[in-house]
């Protein structure tokens, strides 16, 4: 089939990706005049990694991932255990594949590498999208200089203000959550060794804030995500704010949590709005489908919206291989993602109001009682975008 994607992400670029793969024409259409990515590290769960191996990315990641060994939940002050999620070895063991950290930057540009072998016309830069039609026989995406382009299938993957999403679900804006991001990268020798993290994703929590820590670039750099209530602001991973702010939100944290911020470079500091959506069950029409944070942006509280939007891709190109009418194919896809996103779209909030917790003696028991680990071993780490059963709802 002749296939259009609105937006070259993470979620665009993995499902122009596998739809090269089995044989259709993908033409990916990109606002920006020049293609990249910003914004901070993601984690890659074996869940996803299984489609990343499929493309052929297991060496890049080996090269310029970092493996963690845990989740470490901590005491914003003390720097208490509160819980732990092992990773590394018992990670792989249990699902079949590694637990990787990367740099956004770096998964983005092994995901171009993989499109661009497979076609190199398939990104076109500077088309801005402004709208969608669609007829019996085709769909069309309008632009904003005038031009317009048709193919049998459009997929908008082009974020949490998706222009494709008015023609699919609605119009509503997304909604801010009351809480900002705030995301700073460390080179790791300006921290003195005695003050570095282990090899682990540790969350601190703390009253009305948290902030997670993780390695990316092999272990070179510090990857520093702070999610603290504040009023809103401005939508934008490129948005500098002052380090003196940054600075009171974490007064008094733990001297690991300090050290990171006290040796960032000033004029790097970056925060932003965390906006949110409900989650929905219709992601398609007859000819035009969403996927990714288009459909279900999600709250990085589980370190899963990278690798919802993964799944999508690899599921998109299995849907739409499947021997029966397009409309009746792309309801296939929906039904069988929708459930799924939504779990982690409501327990990627969830996440959010555990992990500001102030008093000490709940937050224990917030999470004793809530068992992450076994529930993640349970339904989130064991799905397998390539060999589900693409007729029951996904877990």
């Amino acid at each position: 089939m002749d296939i259009a994607l609105v937006g070259a992400g993470i979620g665009g670029l993995t499902a122009a990706a596998c739809l090269l793969r089995d044989g259709h024409r993908v033409r990916i259409y990109e606002q920006a005049s020049h293609v990249g990515e910003i914004g901070a590290a993601v984690q890659m769960s074996a869940n996803a990694v299984k489609v990343l191996y499929h493309l052929g990315l297991k060496e890049r990641l080996e090269a310029q991932a970092v493996k963690p060994v845990a989740f470490e939940f901590r005491r914003f002050d003390s720097g208490e255990l509160l819980h732990e999620i092992k990773l590394g070895e018992d990670h792989a063991q249990r699902h079949g594949h590694p637990y990787y950290q990367i740099h956004r930057v770096d998964l983005h540009a092994a995901l171009l590498d993989v499109v661009e072998q497979l076609d190199p016309q398939a990104l076109q830069l500077g088309y801005r999208a402004i709208g969608v039609q669609e007829g019996p026989d085709s769909a069309a995406i309008d632009f904003q200089d005038g031009r317009q382009v048709r193919a049998d299938v459009v997929v908008g993957s082009d974020g949490i203000k998706s222009v494709v999403r008015k023609h699919v679900v609605d119009a509503e804006p997304p909604v801010f959550t009351g809480q900002v991001a705030w995301r700073l990268a460390i080179p790791i020798e300006r921290i003195a060794p005695e003050l570095r993290p282990p090899l682990v994703s540790s969350i601190w929590c703390g009253p009305k804030n948290h902030a997670v820590m993780y390695y990316m670039r092999a272990g070179q750099v510090l990857n520093f995500v702070g999610c603290v209530e504040r009023p809103w602001e401005e939508e934008s991973w490129t948005s500098r704010q002052p380090w003196e702010e940054l600075d009171q939100d974490y007064a008094g944290w733990h001297p690991i949590v300090r050290a990171a911020i006290d040796n960032v470079d000033r004029d790097q500091c970056f925060r932003w709005a965390l906006n949110n959506r409900k989650p929905v069950m219709n992601w398609s029409t007859d000819r035009v489908v969403l996927l990714g944070d288009a459909v279900h942006p999600t709250l990085p509280y589980m370190a899963q919206g990278a690798a919802m939007a993964i799944e999508d891709g690899a599921v998109l190109s299995r849907a739409l291989a499947l021997d029966m009418p397009l409309p009746q194919a792309l309801q296939v896809f929906q039904n069988h993602r929708a459930p799924r996103a939504a779990r982690v779209v409501r327990e990627s909030t969830e996440m959010g109001e555990l992990y500001h917790i102030a008093d000490a003696q709940q937050m224990k028991q917030a999470f004793k009682d809530r068992n992450i680990a076994a529930s993640r071993n349970n339904w989130l780490y064991p799905y397998d975008p390539l060999n589900a059963d693409l007729m029951r709802p996904a877990g």
